[in-house]
């Protein structure tokens, strides 16, 4: 008994100071969590919800990444976990076993797989780097980096604003962000003019959203993603503005880079010539005594559907023999506009002797406008909004998108505009894509109109561009740009094989464990 103690003994020494000298050989960082045994493997997945595990052939199989990856546990210490398994020891092998894990068909005898929430997500099939690895746990299911992409290797991608500027004889540098729509647009494109100048000039991307680079952002008055500056001999110059440019575009304007022409400053309205009254907030009541019929518009400068209506208004004011026509610039006059509850642009209402009558939104065309001064009659009653109607489809705002979402395993938004005929196609099968799935609590179709209030923003932020758009998010983290088929089976079906691959991974799952 003592003799088989002892032995007992020596082989649980022997086995730690083989452990201590392998981890000390590879230098493991104590941040990387090694685990044999199942119920600690479950355990750490049910404790943590980022982690990326290594599975190795042997202790030794794994030792460039395991290098690697202790600098990265260091660098997302506190937002990712690292855990290494060693499916070559005895209690390893039986862990590797049930969850179905074999990094001996693997090259180099390693596995490198992500757990998010408690569950298998995906199998980390991105550059084995220092950069890419820390960037995808930071944002597991975020887009991959720029450089990442094969077809961006003319692109130079810059990391730091350290680079030394002045090797960069020529060079027009895109600034960006990884989620910007604009920007997702913009790189194939920069990608494509970089390879045809390529030995010619330098065209370089960095992304600036983190707020580490705040400095250099006020440096080069970066106010919003992309962001185009030209350097010559390490200096900068100047903007590149044209955000619709194509491959040919950029390398033409590359030959002779000249500075963006300043903007023709718009006249206003008011100053125009037009027979239509321009009103403000001291002449608005004195007028409409003065005129027992008038229609005014309330509008402002930057709304397009006012600029649409402005020459048709100008044109009607100009025929009409009976009423009149005034216009208030809402967002300079804001007493008119708040007395009257004006939340949208243009709105157009008829006054009678001083007093409110109607609230006019069918009028937009010259035709209109005249034909309803000769005869003033109330409006038809308003279509009910997609928004008042009951559904099944969640409508957010600005207010409460990002918490709403957070809350949704899969949300498919639309983003939309009232006035959008697409729009309105598509409306009935979201709601009724909405309707077949409003019992799982893991789902929601959403809509948000884009035209209302701070939505605006909210759009411009989600890289909405037309109407409609569609994205896909994943608890609140944009996933993909939605562009199948607009009918019910596109959006049902859409939602299905996401529901399908979750029913997969439970029932990996459940095999595992």
């Amino acid at each position: 008994m003592c003799a088989a103690g002892k032995c007992c003994v020596c082989v649980c020494v022997f086995h730690q100071v083989w452990l201590l000298s392998v981890l000390e050989a590879v230098k493991v960082s104590p941040l990387i969590e090694r685990v044999s045994d199942h119920k600690d493997f479950k355990k750490l997945l049910r404790t943590r919800t980022n982690v990326l595990v290594l599975y190795t052939k042997t202790a030794t199989s794994g030792d460039s990444q395991l290098k690697l990856l202790s600098d990265v546990a260091q660098t997302v210490k506190g937002q990712g976990t690292i855990a290494w398994v060693n499916c070559g020891d005895a209690e390893g092998r039986k862990l590797c076993k049930k969850v179905k894990v074999d990094p001996s068909s693997k090259s180099g005898g390693a596995d490198l797989l992500h757990y998010k929430d408690g569950t298998f997500h995906t199998e980390y099939n991105r550059p084995a780097t220092f950069k890419s690895m820390v960037a995808f746990l930071k944002d597991p299911s975020g887009p991959p980096l720029w450089e990442e992409n094969p077809e961006a290797k003319d692109v130079v991608h810059i990391e730091t604003e350290k680079v030394s500027r002045d090797t960069l004889t020529l060079q027009l540098a895109q600034l960006f962000e990884l989620r910007c729509g604009v920007c997702k647009r913009m790189q194939p494109v920069f990608q494509q003019a970089a390879t045809e100048t390529k030995g010619k000039y330098v065209l370089a991307g960095m992304n600036v959203h983190p707020a580490e680079f705040d400095g250099l952002k006020q440096e080069f008055n970066v106010k919003g993603y992309p962001t185009f500056c030209y350097f010559e001999k390490g200096k900068f110059l100047h903007h590149y503005e044209n955000y619709g440019a194509t491959a040919k575009d950029i390398a033409d304007w590359m030959k002779n880079p000249q500075p963006p022409q300043p903007k023709t400053p718009e006249v206003p309205w008011s100053e125009t010539d037009s027979a239509v009254f321009h009103l403000t907030d001291e002449s608005f009541d004195s007028f409409l005594e003065e005129h027992p019929a008038a229609l005014v518009m309330f509008y402002a400068p930057w709304c397009g559907h006012c600029k649409k209506m402005k020459p048709e208004y100008d044109e009607a004011a100009e025929i009409l023999n009976k009423g009149v026509l005034a216009a208030v610039d809402a967002t300079i006059h804001k007493s008119a506009g708040e007395r009257f509850k004006i939340s949208g642009f243009p709105t157009v209402k008829y006054f009678e002797k001083g007093e409110e009558k109607y609230t006019l939104p069918q009028l937009r065309s010259k035709d209109k406008i005249i034909e309803f001064m000769h005869n003033p009659q109330a409006p038809p009653p308003p279509e009910q909004s997609w928004e008042e109607k009951p559904s099944s489809v969640s409508h957010l705002g600005s207010e409460d998108f990002r918490e709403a979402l957070k809350k949704k395993k899969h949300a498919l938004v639309m983003f939309y505009a009232p006035w959008c005929p697409h729009c309105k196609n598509a409306v009935p099968h979201f709601t009724t894509a909405a309707e077949l799935f409003k019992e799982d609590r893991k789902i929601v179709y959403a809509a948000v109109d884009c035209t209302k209030g701070l939505n605006h923003e909210l759009c411009k932020q989600e890289g909405v561009e037309g109407y409609p758009t569609f994205n896909y998010y994943n608890y609140g983290k944009f996933a993909e740009k939605y562009n199948g088929d607009r009918g019910e089976a596109g959006f049902t079906g859409f939602m299905r094989s996401l529901r399908g691959r979750d029913q997969e991974k439970v029932g990996k799952r459940k095999e595992e464990l």
